[in-house]
């Protein structure tokens, strides 16, 4: 019999969704002649029986479009509103999946994603999952849809940025996407030549910015450019989390929370530094524009190598797994090892190293 699939997209839209779509769509076509349905604004498409079919002339033209044409969504499966209340619609979305004779999902997206997919994995649905995230912090794959293009993206801003902060001597403080990993932000901070990169995985204290930019005014260089995640934190508040999550209890994850929301705004770190350093600020917010626009020709190749290895995947009978990249070929990953995982920048990674070896201030004293 001809099998049947769904494909949905989940969480934030990232570039190289459709060139996904596309590569999972035309591979099931040509190679097996599966019908393949695509449901529509994530999970709530598939819990409302909200699908279009994707056929050849509907994954025509589509591999250089930013966003998804399926739509997206941050739905939880079983949180979910309906008619003003909150549900749990696990079941429903098992009774769809069933009654349109799917043989498996293929769900695209990040951390968010793979917790919900592994909800609808443990009720019994088949799914394969591929991951999707400007942040990159997934964990057993070597790269992520959308990171790529937002790199370029993020790394242009920064090399424009040069040229203002120069001609009026000034600190440009630019925040970049990222509320637990800082991949984004260091890999960008380094191809655009920021002199400070402040990512969460290293709290920062403003005086020891603020002696870096000093140390560069000192020496005829009057301006600064300094990349900031924006789930950067303070080492004063790195320490309220650490007593907080020693102390335990059942209000420790509320406490945290509210503690994380406490954090400093990039434009309340550029006006401290303006003010221990004499030097003009300025705050530039780089916000969704990094999700935007055509994949780069990287995110292009990724999307279709890892969409087409979903279908083998799929056809070999392996479900309950991610798609992962590892160098030039892919992986498969349970998904349980990956939902509820974040992969973070070691302190000892090689990009930070270089950075310190350059000079580039990470925001603590070494």
């Amino acid at each position: 019999m001809t099998k049947s699939i769904g494909i949905l997209t989940a969480g934030g839209d990232s570039p190289g969704l459709n060139a996904a779509i596309r590569a999972i769509g035309k591979s099931a076509i040509r190679r097996y002649g599966w019908n393949v349905l695509g449901f529509q604004d994530g999970f709530r498409g598939l819990m409302q029986n909200r699908f279009i079919r994707l056929d050849s002339d509907a994954l025509s033209a589509i591999l250089t479009r930013g966003g998804t044409i399926l739509g997206t969504g941050r739905d939880k499966p079983h949180r979910m509103e309906v008619g003003g209340s909150i549900l749990d619609m696990t079941d429903v979305m098992l009774e769809n999946f069933q009654q349109n004779h799917l043989d498996a999902l293929v769900c695209i997206g990040g951390g968010g994603t793979h917790k919900n997919a592994l909800r609808l994995i443990e009720k019994g649905m088949p799914i394969v999952t591929l991951p999707k995230t400007i942040d990159n912090d997934l964990v057993g794959t070597d790269g992520s849809l959308g990171f790529d293009t937002a790199l370029g993206i993020a790394t242009e801003a920064i090399d424009r940025l040069h040229s203002t902060a120069h001609s009026h001597h000034r600190i440009i403080v630019v925040e970049i996407m990222g509320h637990n990993a800082g991949w984004l932000t260091l890999a960008s901070g380094l191809g655009g030549g920021a002199d400070v990169i402040l990512i969460p995985e290293i709290p920062y204290s403003v005086a020891d910015i603020a002696n870096a930019i000093a140390v560069r005014k000192s020496a005829g260089s009057m301006f600064s450019i300094v990349a900031v995640a924006e789930g950067a934190i303070s080492v004063q508040l790195a320490k309220r989390i650490a007593d907080i999550e020693s102390t335990g209890g059942p209000d420790a994850r509320a406490n945290e929370k509210l503690a994380m929301s406490q954090r400093k705004t990039t434009v309340e770190i550029a006006k401290e530094l303006e003010e221990s350093t004499g030097l003009d600020s300025r705050v530039t917010i780089l916000g969704h524009v990094q999700r935007g626009g055509s994949p780069s020709p990287m995110d292009r190749v990724l999307a279709t190598k890892l969409g087409t290895a979903a279908i083998e995947a799929i056809q070999a009978g392996e479900t309950g797994v991610m798609i992962a990249s590892r160098g030039e070929g892919v992986a498969t990953i349970p998904v349980s090892e990956v939902a509820n995982r974040t992969h973070l920048v070691p302190a000892d990674h090689p990009w930070i190293e270089a950075a310190r070896a350059l000079g580039v201030c990470m925001g603590d004293e070494v």
